[in-house]
């Protein structure tokens, strides 16, 4: 199991520990694991609708860029129109592709968070199973206390 499966935002044993390990150290330390425990995947899409508006902003300010620069003459650009058409085109490909791929990630993500879904919800209701066919002894009941 790799580093960011064992430190994802949910109660692994891992995140507990590294979060009771924070309150013995120093108390803030838990309380902002418990915080990335509770709030950590909405923080990551914070994070990406955060970044993807930013990107949208200096992409546009680029563009308004490239605008001025056509119009202030050789100077700005190489001095050969057939170079920065095809610069301008592959610029263009490559922009396209890497949109391509952020939608595959995003795919994937949805994917991966589906598959935990899945598993846990498998997971729980292998639990309900055992306890009501008298299997899950070992789980107290608190109700009685």
């Amino acid at each position: 199991m790799n580093q960011s499966a064992l430190l994802r935002p949910d109660w692994t044993p891992a995140t507990v520990a590294l979060m009771v390990l924070g309150f013995m150290v120093f108390w803030p330390l838990g309380l902002a694991m418990l915080a990335y425990i509770i709030f950590g995947e909405r923080l990551r899409n914070f994070k990406k609708d955060a970044n993807g508006a930013a990107d949208g902003f200096f992409a546009a300010c680029r563009g308004r860029g490239r605008g001025f620069r056509a119009y202030r003459g050789p100077g700005f650009g190489s001095g050969n129109v057939a170079f920065d058409e095809w610069r301008e085109a592959e610029l263009n490909r490559i922009e396209e592709e890497r949109r391509k791929l952020d939608e595959m990630r995003e795919e994937f993500d949805a994917y991966m968070r589906e598959l935990r879904m899945a598993k846990d919800r498998e997971e729980f209701e292998r639990f309900m199973r055992e306890r009501r066919s008298g299997n899950g002894g070992s789980v107290p009941d608190v109700s009685k206390a």
